[in-house]
């Protein structure tokens, strides 16, 4: 089974940050590829389903982003299932403007809380991810306090260009459930 983590808040004053894009992209997913309804396990939300025979499961984990990576213990304990292959983590990147992303191997946190965690279960960086951009457009823009800057609300210009990007992602996404990171880093990549 693959499975597909979206970083994000609990809690509706965060459900539009920068910080929850993450769960923005899973939400989309789950509605394009018509999988289950939304249910508690754990401490997540999950959403199942099958794409193109792949059976993929969508996490929203529902702690706080330092402790994102606590929904992927029961995973690593299940035979057969490895993140090097069967894992790619959604998250936001203020490196990257808002417009911009990158699919992503492996490699390090870059100082994000949430893939921190992810990495301290694992006990790896070698997972799958999609880092989306949210951060300015202008290289020289100073944005203050960084978590007040990710825990903002995206801009009407900047929510319109996230959602444009929604069905790269998604075709992106169902590549790599077939086909692996290498493949979709070499297609998707810009």
């Amino acid at each position: 089974m693959k499975v597909i983590v979206g970083l994000g808040n609990p809690g509706k004053e965060y459900a539009d940050t920068r910080h929850n894009v993450g769960w923005q992209v899973l939400d989309h997913l789950a509605d394009s590829w018509r999988t289950d309804s939304w249910r508690r396990d754990g401490e997540a939300l999950t959403s199942s389903g099958v794409v193109d025979g792949v059976k993929v499961r969508l996490v929203k984990p529902q702690t706080f982003m330092n402790l994102s990576g606590a929904v992927l213990k029961p995973w690593i304990r299940r035979p057969f299932w490895a993140a090097a292959n069967d894992l790619l983590v959604v998250s936001d990147e203020v490196q990257l403007p808002v417009g911009a992303y990158r699919f992503r191997a492996k490699g390090s946190a870059g100082g994000h809380n949430g893939l921190k965690s992810v990495e301290e279960v694992l006990k790896t960086q070698d997972y799958a991810r999609l880092r989306v951009g949210v951060g300015p457009d202008d290289p020289e823009r100073r944005i203050g306090d960084l978590a007040d800057y990710v825990l903002s609300a995206f801009g009407k210009g900047e929510r319109a260009s996230v959602r444009t990007l929604l069905p790269t992602f998604e075709e992106g996404l169902r590549r790599w459930t077939a086909d692996g990171i290498e493949k979709v880093m070499n297609l998707f990549n810009r």
